[in-house]
C-alpha cells in the first residue's frame, strides 16, 4: 500500500507555556503539518496539563490542525466542548471508556475527525470493530502522563500491526511518545505517517532545524 504523507504533530506539552502563544505560531512557521495537544486530567494518567480553555485562546494564532488527545476518563462529556473550541482531530483512549463506540459517533457527529490511542499494554485488535469510525489509530509509544519519556521499542511492531489493520482505509497511523530524529524512521519505516514530537522539537531554539531532522531522517527510509 501507498504510504501516506509524512505529518510532523509537535507537541505543545512541552513548549514554554509562559508564552504559548508565541511557541505556537513559532512552530508554525518552523514547518509544523499539525499542532498536537495533549489534554491530562490527573486521573486516567499521572499528570494535570492543561484544558479546553487554553486549546481556545491558541485556536486563534494559527489555522494549523489541531490534533487533539484526550488522555482523560470519561472523555464523551467534554467531546462538545473540545469541537466547539476549535480541535480537528480528537482522539480518545480506547482504555477511558465502555463505549468506544459510542464515543467516536459523537466525534463523528460533531464534525470532527475521530481518532482513538492504545496504550504500550493494549493491542490493536480492540479496533476491529470500530475501522470505519476511524479517521486516525495513535500508538503510544510511551506510557502516557509525562513528557520526555524514552521510546518503547514494541511499538514498532504495534505500528505494523495497526497499518495492516486499517489495510485500504483512509486512516492515519500516529505515533506519540519519544520521537527523535533517531526513532522516526523505524516507526515511518512500519507504516506510521503521523509523528508526535515534544522535547525533539521544541529543544533549542530552532525549532525549524528540529523538524527538519526528523523529516531528513526519514526521507531516507524506504517503504
Amino acid at each position: 500500500m501507498t504510504q501516506r504523507p509524512l505529518l510532523i504533530a509537535p507537541s505543545i506539552l512541552a513548549a514554554d507555556f509562559s508564552k504559548l502563544g508565541a511557541e505556537v505560531e513559532a512552530v508554525d512557521r518552523a514547518g509544523a503539518d499539525w499542532i498536537h495537544i495533549d489534554v491530562m486530567d490527573g486521573h486516567f494518567v499521572p499528570n494535570i496539563s492543561y484544558g479546553e480553555p487554553v486549546m481556545r485562546s491558541i485556536r486563534k494564532v494559527t489555522p494549523k490542525v489541531f490534533d487533539v488527545h484526550l488522555m482523560i476518563a470519561p472523555a464523551d462529556p467534554y467531546l462538545a466542548q473540545f469541537a466547539a473550541g476549535g480541535a480537528d482531530i480528537i482522539t480518545v483512549h480506547a482504555e477511558a471508556g465502555p463505549h468506544l463506540d459510542r464515543s467516536l459517533q459523537a466525534i463523528r457527529a460533531l464534525g470532527k475527525r475521530a481518532g482513538v490511542s492504545l496504550n504500550p499494554a493494549t493491542p490493536v485488535a480492540v479496533l476491529d470493530h470500530v475501522l470505519d469510525r476511524l479517521d486516525l489509530i495513535l500508538i503510544m509509544s510511551v506510557n502516557p502522563g509525562f513528557g520526555g519519556q524514552s521510546f518503547i521499542a514494541e511499538s514498532v511492531t504495534k505500528v505494523k500491526q495497526a497499518r495492516a489493520l486499517a489495510g485500504r482505509r483512509p486512516i492515519d497511523i500516529e505515533v506519540d511518545g519519544g520521537i527523535t530524529a533517531e526513532t522516526a524512521p523505524l516507526v515511518y519505516r512500519a507504516g506510521a505517517n503521523v509523528l508526535v514530537a515534544g522535547s525533539a522539537v521544541f529543544k533549542g531554539d530552532d525549532y525549524g532545524r528540529n523538524i527538519r531532522a526528523i523529516r531528513q531522517a526519514c526521507a531516507t527510509v524506504s517503504v
